[in-house]
């Protein structure tokens, strides 16, 4: 047994000799170079693509963080506008209230001062009128005094 196998290696080395010569192993040997440099361009392309990855999702995120600030600047002074619209309609509002009181009140003025001219010439036109009766019944004396008393008090219940 032991001779078989040291004939199964010699014929082994003896094959491997042939196969030395005829330039064999160089084949080999260069295919595997060739697919060593094909494994080495592939994992530079690889790191080559991995690489602009990155840097294409480092300018999304970058895009995203800038349109993100930019939301917030809209909504930001979209409130602010907001409020600067509120209070301007409050400070409309408060003004037309202003405006509409003192409108108001001067018609209540004029209402008044109406009032006063109508009560001071239905006074002057009880007057007339008891100064008429006076002169028509051409009164003397304590007859007189009752009627203008009497005219006076009419003209003061007119007048309060």
């Amino acid at each position: 047994m032991g001779s078989d196998t040291f004939w199964v290696a010699v014929a082994f080395v003896i094959f491997m000799g042939i196969l030395a010569k005829a330039g064999a192993f160089s084949g080999i040997l260069a295919k595997l170079d060739a697919r060593g440099d094909r494994i080495r361009q592939d994992l530079e392309e690889a790191r080559r693509l991995k690489e602009e990855a990155q840097k294409l999702v480092a300018e999304y995120k970058r895009r995203q963080r800038e349109a993100e600030a930019e939301a917030e600047a809209i909504i930001s002074t979209a409130k602010v506008e907001a409020e600067r619209l509120a209070s301007e309609a409050k400070q409309k509002l408060e003004d037309l209230i202003v405006r509409r009181t003192k409108l108001a009140e001067q018609k209540i003025a004029q209402a008044e001062a109406q009032a006063l001219a109508d009560v001071k010439a239905a006074a002057a036109d009880a007057a007339v009128k008891a100064a008429e009766v006076l002169l028509a019944a051409n009164v003397v004396g304590d007859t007189a005094d009752r009627i203008l008393a009497s005219a006076v008090s009419e003209v003061k219940s007119k007048l309060n």
